[in-house]
């Protein structure tokens, strides 16, 4: 059985060696996550370049998912080390103190007193600590402690309702695009953006570097909610980043909103992966709660593109096992998701050719016994729009292009295969993918499989053709022409 939902692991300590990270690739992973809020150039360049060199050498395709830090907002350090918060406490923000104590702290994002004013809430360390804002005296946040506990060195800093003004890419960031476009970056996640534009900026940042990669908008701020339609219209893929944005929108909200997102990216033909905390307990436990295990195969039913760990594969010590664990689940969810053939289908007006042919082999494959989808594809468009409709047959992007074939390690449902360099008959194609897919046990001799491509062979965004097939036939009649 294929496994549909694909497995984005973070990149870290634990995972860095290379036996470990070969595991990893073993066990399943489709796509490694580099954060760059820790590390340098030269580690993550390193590190891109040794995880490709180990999937090449298992005769797989790996992307890689470059995700920029942000505008973190972020307390300062204090004189020793932490402190202890009790409700009702007094305690200010101050964008001018080196060392905080007891008092006071200082913050890195000096510009946060012009966001705040009397009555706003404030949520320190993922919201383990509430401050209420009773005034704002110039470069001063003076609050009064709702919730109570120990504060420690550069806790983040949250608004409940949203409202903190940090543009979404900062000096850091604009650097690093540079550096993912240095390793070539399949996608590029853009953290904490509040609408639309911070989206097209990066991407012609992206662009002035030299760079390709698809990019990802990371949903973590209330405003980014409101801005869904203008940052999914910018946007090749969003992440249900659930962390953040829990802390600004509240908990009981996250469920919701993270069907709801999911549903509408993939009505926009758009990616989208679903993270935070999905496997947290195996930082340190060779086996996930049974509380994770749904909340995986939740996000599995509801039809996201991948499943994400984050701490767990990049800092914990079972990360080979935890990506085994994820494996497991999205499989077992993957037997029970229910596959509602859209009827309306036919009457719904493509906007493109290669939309029409990605509808038309969706329906024929949802109406006639179709085993496997053969996608003879230069940019992957076509895999893209095929994967955002509801199905269990398996989609195989068939390219000579690495990265396309990088590209659709994220897309469900779509597997990469090398394929195709040189050849322009669309006959000898024809035999070599039907071998390629009875290799992999995808279909077997008396199968119908359906292959798309676009005529004359190898122009991009030509695909215009499709093609039904019963396996074996083609082999019978280049026999019978031989005799």
């Amino acid at each position: 059985m294929f496994r549909r939902t694909k497995i984005v692991a973070t990149l870290g300590p634990a995972c860095r060696d290379a036996k470990v990270l070969a595991r990893m690739i073993e066990a399943g992973v489709d796509v490694v996550r580099i954060n760059f809020s820790h590390g340098s150039q030269k580690e993550h360049i390193k590190s891109v370049a040794l995880l490709r060199d180990l999937a090449q050498k298992a005769g797989t395709t790996v992307g890689v998912l470059a995700d920029l830090q942000g505008p973190k907002i972020r307390i300062g350090k204090f004189e020793k080390t932490k402190i202890k918060l009790e409700i009702g406490d007094k305690f200010i923000l101050d964008a001018d103190c080196e060392l905080g104590n007891q008092e006071r702290v200082g913050l890195d994002y000096k510009e946060l007193p012009n966001d705040l004013e009397t009555g706003a809430t404030l949520m320190l360390d993922d919201g383990r600590i509430v401050l209420g804002v009773s005034s704002v005296r110039g470069r001063q946040v003076h609050c009064v402690v709702e919730q109570g506990g120990y504060l420690s060195n550069n806790k983040g800093i949250n608004r409940k309702g949203g409202g903190l003004g940090a543009p979404a890419l900062t000096a850091k960031d604009m650097a690093d695009i540079k550096t993912a476009a240095a390793f070539n970056a399949d996608y590029l996640a853009i953290s904490f953006p509040r609408s639309g534009d911070d989206i097209r900026q990066a991407r012609e940042l992206m662009q002035e570097a030299g760079g390709n990669s698809m990019l990802m908008a990371k949903i973590e701020r209330s405003e980014a909610i409101l801005a869904l339609d203008d940052i999914l219209e910018a946007s090749d893929a969003i992440m249900v980043a659930r962390g953040d944005l829990a802390v600004e929108v509240g908990d009981a909200a996250v469920p919701a909103l993270q069907k709801r997102m999911i549903r509408n990216a993939r009505a926009n033909n758009k990616l989208v992966v679903t993270a935070t905390q999905m496997m947290e307990s195996m930082i340190t436990s060779p086996i996930p709660t049974r509380a994770e295990v749904s909340d995986v195969a939740n996000a599995v039913l509801d039809g996201t593109d991948a499943v994400m760990l984050s701490a767990e594969s990049a800092a914990g010590d079972y990360p080979v096992e935890s990506v085994e664990a994820m494996a497991r689940v999205c499989l077992e969810a993957e037997k029970e998701y229910s596959v509602n053939t859209d009827r309306r289908m036919p009457a719904i007006h493509p906007k493109t050719i290669e939309e029409a042919i990605a509808r038309a082999t969706m329906y024929t494959a949802s109406g006639l016994q179709i085993r496997a989808i053969a996608a003879l594809t230069q940019s992957g468009d076509t895999a893209l729009l095929m994967s955002r409709r509801s199905s269990k047959v398996p989609i195989f992007a068939l390219s000579p292009n690495r990265s396309t074939r990088s590209k659709v390690t994220l897309f469900r449902g779509v597997y990469p295969v090398e394929f195709g360099e040189g050849l322009n008959d669309p006959e000898v194609i024809l035999g070599l993918a039907e071998d390629e897919l009875l290799r992999r046990g995808a279909v077997r001799n008396g199968d119908m499989m359906v292959m798309t491509i676009g005529e004359p062979v190898g122009k991009t965004g030509g695909t215009n053709t499709m093609k039904i097939i019963k396996v074996g036939d083609f082999k019978k009649r280049e026999q019978a022409n031989s005799i």
